[in-house]
């Protein structure tokens, strides 16, 4: 039988790993994330920014190796200016979010990373897009993180289609990256 004495593990505070989310709604998206990096059990920065920026109207939210996601990050930056300049217009969130998979798909035994692609673009509005060992795939929300699955409860039954942008920064701020001290909100949509 279980004694009071032996319990002092209920008392301990769990620890919930990184959130990070996007969600679509009409006219944009808003990403959010929690802002601590941790190794193993130690947290190693309370204060990093994990939503980062691949074009003006386009970010992805990080998650795993903090320094391979953001070198991911950056390549993707640098391969959508150029990608703009080319085409002479504003990238599209899909291209943004294939060159994540593509480079993900490539490099997935050297690179520990998750990335969600949200972003807005004039031709499909507002977008998310999950990428993940080659795999892509738009959805109208996404949740990731080594500490998603402490929320996809609340997720499930706070979640409906068609909310507004308030509704969404809500959803967003009330999720467990509310818990924490310090987090991170954007939201972009139709200019």
């Amino acid at each position: 039988m279980f004694e009071a004495s032996n319990s002092s593990w209920l008392s301990e505070e769990v620890k919930t790993g990184t959130t990070i989310m996007a969600i679509e709604f009409d006219g944009g998206v808003v990403l959010g994330s929690d802002s601590r990096v941790s190794a193993g059990e130690s947290i190693v920065n309370r204060v990093m920014n994990k939503l980062s920026p691949l074009h003006d109207k386009i970010y992805c939210a990080l998650s795993g190796s903090a320094a391979d996601a953001q070198a991911m990050a950056d390549m993707v930056s640098y391969q959508l200016q150029l990608h703009s300049i080319e085409m002479g217009e504003a990238p599209r969130v899909c291209s943004a979010a294939t060159m994540v998979r593509n480079i993900s798909y490539k490099h997935k035994e050297e690179l520990s990373a998750h990335l969600i692609v949200a972003g807005w673009d004039r031709r499909k509005g507002g977008q998310v897009f999950v990428t993940l060992d080659g795999m892509i795939a738009r959805q109208p929300f996404a949740v990731g993180g080594s500490g998603s699955s402490y929320i996809y409860g609340y997720v499930d039954s706070a979640y409906r289609p068609g909310m507004t942008k308030e509704e969404c920064l809500h959803f967003v701020t009330n999720s467990k990256l509310k818990k924490r001290r310090r987090s991170a909100c954007i939201s972009l949509q139709t200019p």
